[in-house]
């Protein structure tokens, strides 16, 4: 117990003040993090240590509350021209549930003096507040810059007097130390809400001494709390409980009350009344301790002495080694403890507690009034800690137990045994005895095995695995109460439940101490081998292949007179539209040698139609716009389209014409000519080093993903896929071709249950609960121009990937010269003024100048030297630090490693231990000697690798050894796996932007780049350094290979299994591979998102397994998962985009062919809206009104629904609320139905021949069943197929009506049901036909 002891001991906080636990039930607690940079000002000395202490203030109640924390000694450094300065750079966390503007955090500055006699003392020499809330609860606002806090001279004890005034500015007696402050920075800290468990409130604590529960930081961080990391738990079980109080039960209890009784005569200062009290129940708080807090909040068991027990009830405790044994108070229940952690602070804490009542005279019955009403007296009288000891499983423990005023965990006052009490001393006070199990084979070990463990584990190579969970132990009984049940009102019987009466107390508690009749001969449950519980879905997705259409003359004619805009060449020549090629005839060394080596890439989107057999189902959109990304190019949303019909369709053979695409002005208007130009320039000057080769690997092996939406319901229409070929030139000038592409639609029934292992493999594998339709056709020209490379000086960045410090270079300081680059690539300087870059100086010019010119003018020089003289020493510095700093420059895509080597020489005579500092975890240093190899040869390099080349600190900083005047390659690699905003714009329908207004876009030009700056600092002995790296990152976009769409339920979980396919498909795979069929990894760019893989053995195939939580509707989360063939992540072989689309869900049960009436209520936004209501499946879904009309501000509006399913079964169906004037959506639904087949009252049988043809007439006959005269309405689920004579028909009471069909020809051969419904006035099913069609 000696940990937990030092830990207990060393944090004790003061309570806050009583007033504020009496205000009301305390809110959620808020979390902070400070850093304390640095001390300044004139009124520090050199060379004088100081120390910043911080304490918490109440100052409504002048209260002092939580812990100190002290910070460690710092000493004061001077330099000319400058004020003396402390740096501390120290982080403190806490967090507080007190949110009133009075509480704050006061700081104190302690120095440390000198007396007479040679000794030294500590010193108050400042003090300064800050608050953490401002008016109301809210927290103060988090600025993410540097503050300054004015320190005040004295002590803060200043704060205590009684005419302290809040705030501080109010007091006349506070005065303020000129020229002397502190920087720092506050802010929320989300992250610390995990830990609350384990981090008691108002308690101020840094990140380095490790909080009893976490896990250290990982890699190089020595900050344990700024991203904290939870232990494993391990669930530990107590039985056999029982505990003996001495000399006996009966005399310790005999003599506890009567103390009691003569201390409740004496507070109240009465003779013997007749009354006493008696034992109403004993009780034992058992919680896991972590020195800090109660991890949990501590469960309560009733305990009953041993001579209570019935017969049936637990066994007696065995008497052996113990006196009187048969004295004991015995838990019948089994406790589980699931939030233990194996650390030596972690301990399991008892405490005894008696309940009394008083009795009245009358034969020692109770006083008037129930039990339960009657004020209860609870008195701790002893309790215990048991820590537990490493390497051991079940096992028997025996604790003494402890009494008397010494500080416990439960932080209430326990009673202690007279001196002249007839007990004994030392291990007469009691003991408590118990067995112990666990729930794992591991049992508790210490938590340096777990920290060694986790080192080991950082060591190994990133080999990213969904693991078999442990197997865990069944608990033979459910966890004991949370609360003594005699406090329970009602006491509901169950079975295997045990009633006692005893004194008008009521108890109910499970029988656990019988044995079971048959038990089992082992509880270990073992777990089975994984088998996945969702049917994966298909991760093909939209096959892209070969759309090229051979026109006509006629055709050729009809497109030039549509009016579409040539694609002229570099000469201004239109480009004629080539015949189609044969794909996979890529010659990538005919492409290299094209002296042509700019690419000018355009798309133009010409028409869409309507596919003829697909595009049945849903009206036809108005308006259409196209979201899609090529290459590594932002994001591009289309402005909206216009479909404008035409008298003649664009492909040959095709049954509906098609539309031809239009732009859409501001003010409603069609734009001249029709069609869509978006041009592409891809220059060899503005790609990275050896990035031609790989854009032409692109062209060769990827396609483009489209997506359709109709532009006024903002609904997914299809998407479509292009295989990107045709645009290789193959040594030609320029080349077009024209294609016809597919735009299908996915829809995604509700997730089905594996049954067998049949899903498992390759060739079984069938998208179960997926239906891919054919929506219509997407017309478009594919067109590349070659233009020569314009070769401009600075723009190719180094192909060396070794970084090499300058020796010298010549630094202007101050930012006081604006430099520009000249055509010629010499440079130009333009002198500024320095009040234009000082504002520190322009406003020491402005203020107190002399009246009079001449006066002026030497006021100003005055002050301008004094300035040089002030930044002269700041400048200096500047200089010095640059001139050992070298910058290297990153081209930042998602997913992939971009490695880089620095060259290290050490300038001393000496040896030295450099010690390497990055203030960024996406830059790491490479330590593992295979992963350096790894990317050595990925990218040629040629310098020597070492093996154990570095060696790590204690706070996993790396530290290299440089003989004197040695020169060393440190490997960096820097890797980011989050996606950029301002790289990966916002696509899709939430609102039509104007990404396509500039149709020609570069990849120099394209995207507002965040630059990033990352410091890497290379020090020796003393925090000296000897080298400066500065990263320069620069995000580019990344390319998407697939793109997935989900729509799902708001504020839920997306649980999605997506198959892999087999490696050797993938694009950009290696040839010839050995080692058979390697492993496949996965990352998400999100860190919130469970994004794993698991392979089920040889020959198996691999899922992704993906966990999303959802926001609310109608939000879209977007994010990618990067797949990756190597063990150490250097490149993704692919990268998928996906979109969670929130809605809000509404479940409807119904009838095939029966209309289910319900409405939706439609809350207006803040300002007022003309709305309309769309639909996914029109044919289906019905909405009332139906048209455009007004949602009033802040209002509430039903919108009426029809449901009408023609299949049944579960299917979703969309529902948008769409702005009509701003073309945003409002709001969003998804609709869930779940539909039966209604009951089929007759069965009808014919053949018609397929092919075509004219159809077939036929009858059927239908007798109303009522006495009195019916009107009908008839509806079908295919009317693609059939169509009736008359939709209604009244017939009379008894009579027979003869129903006219019609049957439509099919144009394939097979079999198909056809569904007759007949539904009443109110289209409610009466009865249903069904008609098999056989198509010979």
């Amino acid at each position: 117990m000696g940990e937990w002891d030092r830990v207990f001991r060393q944090h004790r906080p003061l309570p806050p003040h009583p007033q504020r636990g009496r205000a009301r039930p305390p809110p959620r607690s808020s979390a902070f993090r400070c850093v304390l940079k640095y001390l300044h000002g004139a009124a520090l000395s050199q060379g004088t240590k100081y120390q910043l202490r911080l304490s918490l203030f109440d100052a409504t109640y002048h209260h002092f509350f939580g812990k100190t924390w002290r910070s460690s000694w710092r000493a004061a450094s001077t330099a000319p021209l400058r004020s003396a300065r402390a740096t501390f750079n120290e982080v403190v966390y806490f967090h507080t549930s007190l949110n009133h503007p009075g509480i704050a955090v006061v700081v104190e500055v302690v120095m440390i003096a000198g007396k007479g006699d040679g000794s030294s003392q500590h010193l108050s020499c400042g003090f300064g507040t800050i608050p953490l809330f401002h008016g109301g609860s809210e927290v103060t606002n988090p600025a993410t810059e540097d503050r300054v806090l004015k320190l005040y001279h004295g002590t803060p004890r200043a704060l205590l007097h009684p005419r302290f005034q809040d705030p501080m500015e109010k007091n006349k007696y506070m005065t303020v130390m000129e020229k002397s402050h502190l920087q720092y920075a506050l802010k929320s800290h989300q992250p610390l809400e995990a830990i609350f468990h384990l981090l008691p409130e108002n308690l101020l604590v840094s990140g380095l001494p490790t909080v009893p529960g976490l896990l250290p930081a990982r890699g190089d961080a020595d900050d344990c709390l700024q991203k904290p990391r939870l232990m494993k738990t391990v669930t530990c079980y107590l039985e056999r409980l029982f505990i003996q109080l001495y000399p006996s039960l009966e005399e310790f209890e005999e003599e506890l009350l009567d103390l009691l009784n003569s201390d409740r005569l004496l507070q109240a200062n009465t003779a013997p009344d007749g009354e006493e009290l008696v034992i109403r129940e004993r009780r034992l708080h058992v919680g896991v301790h972590n020195g800090l807090r109660f991890v949990r909040t501590p469960q309560v068991a009733v305990l009953v002495p041993d001579v209570e027990l019935s017969p049936g009830g637990c066994q007696r405790v065995s008497s052996s080694g113990t006196r009187d044994a048969g004295q004991a108070l015995v838990l019948r229940s089994r406790i589980q403890l699931s939030e233990m952690v194996p650390h030596p602070a972690f301990t399991v804490c008892f405490q005894l507690e008696y309940v009394f009542c008083s009795m009245g005279r009358a034969g020692g019955k109770a006083l008037a009034g129930s039990a339960r009403s009657e004020a209860a007296d609870m008195r701790s009288v002893r309790w215990a800690v048991w820590s537990p000891v490493p390497g051991t499983g079940d096992t028997d423990v025996v604790l003494p137990l402890r009494g008397g005023a010494r500080r416990g965990p439960c932080q209430a006052l326990v009673y202690r045994t007279p001196p002249n009490s007839r007990q004994g001393k030392h291990v007469e006070s009691g003991t408590v005895q118990f067995h112990v199990s666990t729930d794992s084979e591991e049992h508790l070990v210490t938590a340096a095995e777990i920290l060694c463990k986790d080192r080991d584990e950082l060591k190994q190579p990133p080999t990213p695995s969904l693991r078999v969970p442990t197997p865990r132990r069944v608990p033979g009984s459910p966890r004991g109460p949370g609360l003594s049940v005699s406090q329970l009102v009602a006491s509901p019987g169950g079975t295997g439940q045990i009633l006692q009466q005893d004194g008008g107390i009521t108890h109910l508690e499970a029988d656990l101490g019988s044995p079971d009749t048959e038990p089992c001969a082992n509880d270990q449950l073992q777990a089975l081998p994984f088998t996945p519980l969702q049917l994966p879905m298909a991760a093909v997705g939209l096959q892209a292949c070969s759309s090229h259409v051979s026109l006509s003359r006629a055709a050729l004619a009809r497109l030039h007179a549509a009016g579409f805009p040539d694609i002229l060449d570099r000469n201004q020549e239109p480009v004629e539209i080539s015949e189609p090629v044969k794909l996979g005839n890529f010659n990538l060394r005919l492409e290299e040698a094209d002296p042509l080596q700019g690419n000018e890439i355009v798309l133009q989107f010409l028409a869409f139609g309507r596919d003829a057999q697909g595009g049945v189902e849903g009206l036809w959109p108005r308006t259409i716009f196209l979201t899609f990304q090529f290459y590594r190019f932002p994001p591009v949303t289309t402005p909206r389209l216009q479909l404008v019909s035409t008298d003649w369709g664009l492909a040959a053979g095709l049954g509906v014409p098609a539309q031809l695409l239009v732009r859409v002005n501001e003010d409603g208007t069609l734009n001249k000519p029709p069609g869509l130009q978006l041009k592409y320039m891809v220059d060899p000057a503005f790609l990275r080093p050896r990035e031609q080769r790989w854009f032409l690997r692109y062209l060769a092996e990827h396609s483009l993903q489209i997506d359709i939406w109709d532009g006024d319901s903002l609904l997914h229409v299809g998407s479509a896929a292009i295989k990107l070929e045709p645009l290789l030139r193959q040594g030609q000038t320029a080349v077009r071709t024209y294609h016809e592409l597919e735009v299908a639609t996915t829809e995604y029934e509700p997730d089905g249950t594996v049954m067998g292992r049949e899903a498992l493999r390759h060739g079984a594998l069938r998208p179960l609960g997926v239906r891919v339709a054919v929506r219509g056709r997407l017309h478009l020209c594919l067109a590349n121009v070659g233009h020569p490379c314009e070769e401009t000086p600075g723009q190719l960045p180094s192909h060396s990937c070794t970084v090499t410090a300058p020796d010298s270079a010549v630094i202007t300081p101050g930012g006081n010269w604006c430099s520009l680059s000249t055509p010629g690539g010499g440079r130009t300087t333009w002198a500024r003024r320095l009040v234009d870059v000082d504002n520190e100086l322009e406003a020491a010019l402005r203020s107190r100048r002399p009246e009079g010119w001449p006066k002026q003018r030497a006021w100003d020089l005055q002050v301008i030297d004094a300035y040089r003289d002030h930044i002269k020493e700041e400048s200096i510095y500047q200089m010095l630090s640059q001139a050992i700093t070298a910058t290297h420059t990153v081209h930042a895509v998602l997913g992939t490693a971009e490695f880089f080597e620095f060259a290290l020489k050490n300038p001393y005579s000496i040896q030295h231990t450099v010690t390497i500092e990055v203030d960024h975890p996406e830059l790491s240093v490479i330590l593992d000697p295979r992963e350096w190899r790894h990317f050595k040869e990925l990218t040629k390099s040629v310098t020597p690798v070492e093996e154990d080349m570095f060696h790590l600190r204690d706070d996993l900083k790396p530290q290299v050894y440089l003989r004197p005047n040695e020169t060393v390659h440190i490997p960096f690699k820097y890797q980011t796996f989050s996606a950029d905003p301002a790289v990966v714009a916002v696509q899709g329908p939430t609102g039509l932007g104007s990404g396509a207004n500039e149709n020609t876009r570069s990849l120099g030009k394209s995207g507002a780049k965040q630059t990033k700056l990352i410091q890497v600092s290379f020090q020796v002995s003393g925090g000296k350094p000897i080298a400066l790296l500065r990263v320069k990152v620069e995000p580019q976009p990344h390319v998407v290979d697939q793109t997935f769409r989900f729509y799902h339920p708001e504020l839920t979980f997306l649980k999605k299994t997506i198959r892999l396919p087999p490696w050797h498909t993938l694009p950009g795979t290696p040839v010839g591979m050995p080692g058979g069929q390697p492993e496949m990894f996965v990352r998400c760019s999100d860190p919130d998102i469970i994004c794993e893989t698991k392979s089920l053995g040889p020959g198996e195939p691999q899922d992704i397994f993906l966990k999303v939580a959802g926001g609310s509707s109608p939000q879209i989360k977007k994010f990618f998962v990067a797949i990756y063939t190597d063990t150490w992540l250097a490149a993704p072989v692919q990268i998928w985009q996906f979109y969670l689309h929130s809605l809000q869900r509404l479940d409807v049960t119904c009838t095939a062919g029966q209309l289910t009436r319900l409405s939706l209520l439609l809350r207006g936004t803040a300002a007022p809206r003309r709305v309309q209501a769309f639909t996914s499946h029109p044919q289906e879904l019905e909405v009332d009104p139906s048209g455009a009309f007004l949602l009033p501000a802040n209002g509430i509006q039903d919108l009426y629904i029809g449901v009408r399913p023609r299949r049944a079964g579960s299917k979703f169906i969309y529902l948008n609320l769409v702005d009509v004037e701003s073309h945003q959506l409002v709001s969003s639904w998804l609709l869930c139905l779940s539909c039966r087949q209604p009951l089929i009252s007759k069965a009808f049988e014919i053949s018609l021949p397929a092919g075509g043809g004219k159809g077939c007439n036929k009858r059927i006959t239908y007798t109303n069943p009522y006495p009195s005269p019916r009107l009908y309405f008839l509806c079908t689920n295919r009317p693609d197929l059939l169509q009736f004579k008359e939709d209604s028909f009244e017939v009379a009471g008894g009579e027979v009506y003869t129903i006219g069909l019609r049957f439509a020809p099919s144009q394939t051969v097979g079999e198909e049901e056809i569904l007759i419904h007949i539904n009443d006035r109110e289209d409610k099913n009466e009865e249903t036909f069904c008609v098999k069609v056989l198509y010979q």
